[in-house]
């Protein structure tokens, strides 16, 4: 940990690194897996944002491939391939539930502020239940209730998202960086 007093981090010319990796050292980080975390999840969100700006449509009319918390999936993907929220089950059934609970809630009561709120601790508790937690999928009630998405929004981006994050994942980890994932599938 950095604490006060600590001299400034700086490199000298002989150094082979950038002194921004000096702070990931000192956390007990190293250069190789922040590289290959923002590598692997720059281009999986690459190739997803391709899907969408090509058109192409595998599952609906006008698909689109992206939503905001794919982003904070991919610090998890990437950045902690090992945890349990991770893991391929927790990411696909995490995301999908979540959605539809959200779906759900606004379908029978609407959206106001404790639709809100009561459909993110269903999303929570149900997650929890099915031991199926993924952080980033807790937004989707919000996303959904406050987009006034339809249930077609299940379907594309979120389980197609899904899908093919895992997948990617799962390349990346296991066939490029040679990496044991997932720890389990389902």
């Amino acid at each position: 940990m950095i604490k006060e007093g600590d001299k400034p981090i700086v490199h000298s010319s002989g150094s082979n690194g950038l002194a921004g990796f000096a702070v990931l050292r000192r956390l007990g980080l190293t250069r190789w897996p922040a590289l290959t975390a923002g590598l692997g999840a720059m281009l999986t969100i690459s190739i997803l944002a391709t899907l969408e700006e090509s058109g192409i449509q595998l599952l609906a009319q006008d698909q689109i491939w992206l939503m905001a918390p794919f982003g904070a999936t991919m610090v998890l993907l990437f950045g902690l391939p090992d945890s349990p929220l991770a893991q391929p089950r927790n990411i696909v059934v995490g995301h999908i539930m979540t959605t539809a609970i959200g779906l759900a809630v606004m379908g029978l009561v609407g959206v106001h502020a404790w639709s809100l709120g009561l459909a993110v601790g269903l999303a929570i508790t149900f997650m929890m239940m099915t031991k199926t937690v993924h952080p980033p999928a807790g937004a989707n009630p919000l996303l959904v209730m406050l987009a006034g998405e339809s249930v077609g929004f299940l379907v594309s981006p979120v389980a197609s998202g899904v899908v093919i994050i895992v997948l990617l994942g799962w390349f990346y980890h296991k066939v490029l960086c040679q990496r044991a994932y997932p720890k389990q599938w389902f």
